[in-house]
């Protein structure tokens, strides 16, 4: 599947800023042992802070995922909107193939299949209770392939262990933590497109980069090929969340306190609620998925 991107402003709309990245996603669990092992050893994230219900896991001093003890809760229905993924971005193919085959080697069940996009090489797997995890890395920009604003992005065969062959070592087997990691996108199961377009990029403020039909968007800061991303191939029509095990928060770290400010007086002036406590900016999209703003000298 081949998909033509081009980097369109869709609206004279405020964007935000080049340097807008995402923050750490929180999940919602009911096994917090057992989701802890499967990101700490198979995805081979260090734990940065465990606090009772509470569990912090990432690479450095950069939150990646955030497990939150959630007993009383149970699955969300089946085509209930949520979370579709979260990207995690490797720094390198090394890094990446450490993480894969750590993966495969201490939850071999959770591979659910890889492509090569062209942009970046991804392997997707399932944790224990169903949310959907991608690992990647990107290629350099200067190897996307850019005509006439376009970015040329597919979904091409990956085979998992010739990827292996030709970028596993043996100090990778020994010791699989290699560089930093960090959410590179999150992508969301929403009920229509349109509003998600209508949410996400003419009130948020980010930029369109890629549509799929009316089926997926994939919209990003900077140039980059999606910060985020909205489909409704198993979600179409469906309305807000209930309270459900899965999606807690995703986090999205802006580049300064005056651009927080600016992005919540845009969303109050949009009609929607906003809470703000001087740090940080959080609400909720159209499916109610909650949504926290931030900076980079308070998230986490």
């Amino acid at each position: 599947m081949s998909v033509s991107v081009r980097m369109t402003d869709d609206r004279n709309v405020d964007r935000l800023a080049d340097d807008t990245a995402m923050g750490a996603v929180t999940l919602l669990v009911g096994d917090l042992d057992a989701m802890t092992a499967y990101y700490r050893d198979a995805v081979t994230l260090r734990v940065l802070a465990a606090d009772g219900d509470r569990v912090v896991l990432g690479r450095g001093t950069t939150a990646v995922m955030v497990l939150q003890y959630s007993p009383e809760l149970r699955h969300a229905a089946p085509r209930s909107a949520g979370l579709f993924h979260t990207a995690i971005l490797f720094e390198s193919r090394e890094a990446l193939a450490a993480a894969v085959y750590s993966v495969a080697s201490h939850a071999p069940g959770t591979f659910t299949g890889s492509s090569d996009h062209l942009v970046s090489q991804a392997f997707y797997f399932d944790d224990p209770e169903g949310n959907g995890v991608e690992l990647y890395w990107d290629r350099d920009r200067t190897e996307w392939s850019w005509t006439h604003d376009r970015i040329e992005m597919d979904t091409l065969f990956l085979d998992p262990n010739l990827f292996l062959q030709q970028n596993l070592t043996e100090e990778a087997i020994a010791e699989p933590v290699i560089g930093g990691a960090s959410v590179g996108h999150v992508h969301l199961s929403v009920g229509d497109v349109a509003s998600a377009r209508e949410f996400y990029v003419e009130r948020l403020g980010f930029a369109t980069t890629a549509e799929l039909g009316g089926s997926a968007l994939f919209v990003s800061a900077g140039g980059c090929h999606h910060h985020m991303a909205m489909n409704t191939w198993r979600s179409a029509g469906a309305g807000r969340r209930s309270p459900a095990l899965g999606l807690g928060r995703v986090d999205i770290v802006l580049a300064s306190n005056d651009e927080l400010g600016s992005v919540a007086e845009r969303m109050s002036h949009h009609g929607i609620q906003v809470r703000d406590d001087g740090q940080s900016v959080a609400f909720e999209d159209p499916w109610a998925n909650a949504i926290r703003l931030t900076t980079a000298e308070v998230a986490g």
